[in-house]
């Protein structure tokens, strides 16, 4: 990377905090993203960044489905790092969570979400250490009027991190 890049100036994009789960073989799964954004509108499409280390990734791969929970500014820092911090394959996400399955069988997470969209998996691009997974939604919902909850919220006011198999980590420079 040159190192005229100010990475500093990344950090002012603008993103949402979200759950991206999917289902593979019964088994449920999970996790905290930043990365979700509509790319078309007709037919209406979003995108997600997900790590090729992740379980997550492995499930919307094979399954071909994906849902995304948008997250309420109420949503208490622990059940983000349930989604966020911890592995689906050591713990089960989903056994305290309230959640439910849409219309493809993917599990929608519905605990401190403000909405929620579903979508069938129709290109993906190979990023490097992320595959960008582009669905066509065939399910959306709204659960209440919260705010959502924006990625500076997280930062500024949880005082979350960015953990290191995100789009957005910046290694700190020596």
């Amino acid at each position: 990377m040159s190192e005229s890049i100010n990475r500093e100036a990344l950090k002012k994009l603008s993103y949402g905090l979200y759950i991206v789960s999917s289902i593979l073989d019964g088994k449920k799964n999970g996790q905290l993203a930043n990365t979700v954004f509509q790319v078309t509108s007709e037919p209406p499409q979003v995108a997600i960044s997900l790590s090729k280390n992740n379980l997550t990734h492995e499930y919307v791969e094979k399954s071909g489905i994906f849902s995304v929970s948008i997250l309420s500014e109420s949503t208490p820092f622990a059940f983000i790092g349930l989604f966020g911090f911890r592995s689906g394959r050591v713990i089960d996400k989903f056994e305290k969570t309230g959640h439910k399955f849409g219309i493809s069988g993917c599990p929608i997470v519905i605990e401190n979400a403000v909405s929620a969209i579903e979508a069938r998996v129709v290109k993906k691009i190979d990023n490097g250490s992320h595959t960008l997974f582009i669905g066509e939604i065939i399910n959306a919902e709204i659960f209440g009027n919260d705010r959502a909850m924006t990625y500076s919220f997280y930062q500024e006011n949880l005082k979350g991190k960015t953990p290191k198999d995100s789009p957005t980590f910046i290694p700190l420079m020596e």
